[in-house]
């Protein structure tokens, strides 16, 4: 939603919040590009103004990277469309691509916004695990054939829960002020998806910083590899400084899972 509009479109009379599912991989990432380059936003707003007959501009919950997917991204934007909350995700269905689907629609209050009202939200990384890749689960997962150390990864995990300053984990771009954060609980587990043994992350904080949740799963594979010490782990987060942590891990293994209110 851009800001010189925001008063504007809070004049008419709806705001509606969607849950929407994306498969990220041939998007730009979810926040608005300038054509020829297309994200999410650009989908979501020129196909829900044919439902709803006005001009959409959305502002959403989280701004997901180029070829991020989520499940429970959260969206809302102002309307004076009359169509009933209940039909909206079918609706949204005939003039949506298969690989965008809006899950739930809901009437929220004039003040609500899927931006500044979270709480905290769930981010999910899975990794493919095995000598074999797998096409069904390739575009949602890092394939790593080598042995992962499930029990270091676990206890990396548990040295970044709580409130701490996370610039160690920031992307080198990053011009966020403030790079405190407060993680709930860092855990993982395994999955079996379509045949693959996936290891999957499982992250739930009250906010991420641009590129945190891949930084975190790259130094915490990192220690799976046996390539660094959990006192390495924490010397290295603790120093604060971006260019310790190896590459950032792949797109295609994040997904928003849940965003709270």
């Amino acid at each position: 939603m851009r800001q010189e509009h925001k008063a504007e479109l809070k004049l008419r009379r709806r705001n509606i919040a969607l849950t929407v599912a994306y498969d990220g991989t041939n998007y730009n990432g979810f926040q608005w590009q300038s054509p020829p380059r297309i994200a999410v936003q650009n989908i979501l707003e020129e196909r829900l103004e044919k439902i709803f007959g006005d001009k959409i501009e959305l502002a959403a919950a989280g701004r997901t990277d180029a070829g991020v997917h989520a499940f429970g991204q959260v969206v809302n934007f102002f309307t004076d469309g009359r169509i009933d909350v209940e039909r909206i995700p079918l609706a949204a269905s005939t003039v949506l691509p298969g690989d965008i689907v809006v899950r739930e629609a809901r009437e929220v209050d004039k003040n609500f916004s899927a931006l500044h009202s979270a709480k905290s939200k769930i981010y999910l990384y899975r990794i493919l695990r095995g000598a074999a890749t797998n096409p069904f689960v390739n575009r949602f997962a890092w394939h790593i054939f080598r042995p992962l150390d499930d029990s270091a990864m676990r206890e990396a995990l548990k040295i970044l829960i709580g409130t701490h300053d996370f610039t160690t984990f920031k992307a080198a771009s990053n011009v966020q002020r403030n790079p405190v954060r407060t993680i709930f609980a860092a855990e993982i587990f395994e999955e079996k998806i379509f045949g693959g043994d996936c290891l999957t992350i499982k992250i739930h904080a009250d906010g991420f910083l641009y590129h945190m949740a891949r930084n975190i799963v790259a130094l915490t594979v990192a220690a799976g590899r046996k390539k660094i010490s959990l006192d390495d782990f924490k010397k290295i987060f603790d120093a604060r400084d971006r260019s310790l942590v190896p590459a950032t891990a792949p797109a295609q293994g994040l997904c928003l899972q849940e965003v709270f209110y």
